[in-house]
């Protein structure tokens, strides 16, 4: 008999088709995301998972689960999934590093160059007639913040990191870059956290959420960054104090942000960040290219077909599992 495999949203990419041939696979149609509490209804005589970082894969969730075997997310981080719980269970988890470094560090400099010389701010003003109305032009008219020369510094020097460097220095930034662990890339200065956001013109976030990095850019933090800086964060949005950034950018201490990702998704409309100009805001859509999508996709799949075949995944989260 096929093992049952619930997927919760329609996938892009030809493995998904792959996957489908091999296992009893129910996907979400819709609309919308998948709620919540449907998903333990759903996963109730499945063996394995394939989900999206929306989905909520905790403890209890896993308690109620005796049958699962495997799960897959189509995303690089998992602080959306209780690691700790399925390792217990010798349950691997597969993820999807790698095939959204260079569409994450794309959206990483849009948003900073947005963010800097103040687009989203200028393109309102055009849509909402001020333009005309004002006739204004001066040599300030909309000025914005030199990227160029400017010094660049990045928190977490993986895969993203270094790919915003590469970028960075093709700009004619200087690069600073702290980092857990050793990494000695050409044309980047490591230093402390503390140095680097003394030093940096723009500061870009590229580490994963977990206990270690959750609220990492407090209200003391952001009080030590430079002032006029710009904080751009396309990793996850529980590392960043939104209320704190927004004091700092309303204060003027901090010149401008750019954010692909909030600590509460959907963010909220009351969320302090929204009522800023100098805030340029996206629903995180980092690795939200057509082609990066379906890569996820396709390797989210592997992970699950591997993980039918009793073989290892690809890409797995919790190797020990196998061992």
């Amino acid at each position: 008999m096929d093992k049952k495999v619930f997927v919760t949203h329609q996938l892009p990419g030809d493995r998904i088709h792959d996957l489908g041939q091999l296992c009893d696979m129910n996907v979400w149609m819709g609309p919308g995301l998948l709620p919540g509490g449907a998903l333990a209804e759903e996963l109730s005589e499945c063996h394995g998972l394939l989900c999206l970082l929306t989905d909520q894969v905790d403890r209890p969730l896993l308690d109620s689960l005796p049958k699962l075997e495997f799960v897959s997310s189509m995303s690089a981080g998992v602080d959306h999934i209780d690691v700790a719980a399925l390792t217990e269970r010798g349950i691997p988890l597969g993820h999807t590093p790698g095939v959204l470094v260079d569409a994450t560090a794309n959206a990483t400099f849009a948003l900073m160059l947005s963010a800097a010389r103040r687009v989203v701010e200028a393109d309102r003003y055009i849509r909402q007639g001020n333009w005309r109305n004002d006739n204004a032009w001066s040599p300030e008219f909309f000025t914005g913040k030199d990227v160029s020369g400017a010094t660049l510094g990045i928190i977490g020097l993986g895969a993203i990191g270094q790919a915003v460097a590469t970028r960075a220095a093709s700009f004619g930034m200087r690069v600073l870059a702290c980092n857990r662990t050793e990494h000695n890339v050409p044309g980047v200065e490591s230093v402390s956290l503390e140095e680097l956001l003394l030093r940096s013109d723009f500061v870009s976030i590229h580490v994963p959420l977990n206990e270690e990095t959750r609220n990492l850019m407090n209200a003391d933090r952001i009080a030590t960054m430079k002032p006029g800086a710009v904080l751009v964060n396309t990793a996850r949005g529980g590392i960043v104090d939104e209320t704190a950034l927004a004091q700092a950018l309303s204060s003027g201490d901090l010149y401008a942000a750019g954010i692909d990702v909030f600590a509460r998704e959907p963010v909220e409309q009351d969320n302090p960040l929204l009522a800023l100009p100098n805030v340029v805001v996206a629903p995180h859509i980092g690795s939200a290219t057509m082609l990066t999508r379906a890569r996820m996709a396709d390797l989210a799949a592997d992970n699950a077909i591997a993980a039918l075949a009793g073989q290892p995944m690809p890409c797995c989260v919790n190797p020990e599992v196998y061992s």
